[in-house]
């Protein structure tokens, strides 16, 4: 990869993080608002980046959606409206229907937060729900960002049969409000 190339895809990193803030955290930072479900106008958020000083072309911001392997940003159909998949913390609704989840599913963490989660289990934290993966090298992957990973496994079976509820994200991310330290298997 070229050195241009490289200081492209950083440029881009960064725009794709803003997007990230703004249409998860804080419609605020580009003075936008998000509508009930999370959605605005894709021109309406461009412009804001621009007022905020982070300025994204409609090219830029078609590039980041097409390019971002975690599929964090959902485009509508006719392409004038994009949201966030998940990973909210601002208050909206997503829509998402329940769905049967594969019977197991994983979360990834810094090891440090194991002993919290054995007693609490899994919690939303600042979220609107909490993120499982169907893959345990995704679920690593997550955990990484924040230290050394681990990875749980979550008795997704057993949980649905007790009546927990489980969503699934256009871009396959797993959600539940909480996952009980019970459906949880530690490693080691």
């Amino acid at each position: 990869m070229s050195e241009q190339s490289d200081t492209v895809d950083k440029h881009l990193k960064s725009k794709s993080k803003f997007l990230s803030l703004v249409l998860r955290h804080d419609p605020a930072a580009a003075g936008i608002a998000l509508d009930a479900a999370g959605w605005v106008a894709v021109d309406a958020l461009l412009t804001g980046c621009a007022a905020a000083g982070t300025p994204i072309t409609r090219a830029q911001f078609d590039e980041i959606v097409r390019t971002n392997d975690k599929g964090r940003l959902a485009v509508s159909p006719d392409g004038a409206r994009v949201r966030a998949n998940q990973g909210h913390s601002v208050e909206v609704e997503l829509g998402h229907v329940p769905v049967d989840p594969p019977a197991v599913l994983y979360h990834g963490t810094a090891v440090g937060s194991v002993p919290a989660i054995r007693a609490a289990g899994l919690l939303r934290q600042g979220r609107h729900h909490v993120h499982l993966a169907d893959d345990p090298v995704a679920a690593a992957a997550v955990g990484g960002r924040h230290g050394k990973p681990v990875v749980l496994t979550v008795d997704a079976a057993r949980m649905r049969a007790d009546g927990h509820a489980f969503y699934l994200t256009p871009n396959g991310v797993w959600l539940a409000d909480v996952v009980p330290a019970a459906y949880l298997t530690f490693p080691g």
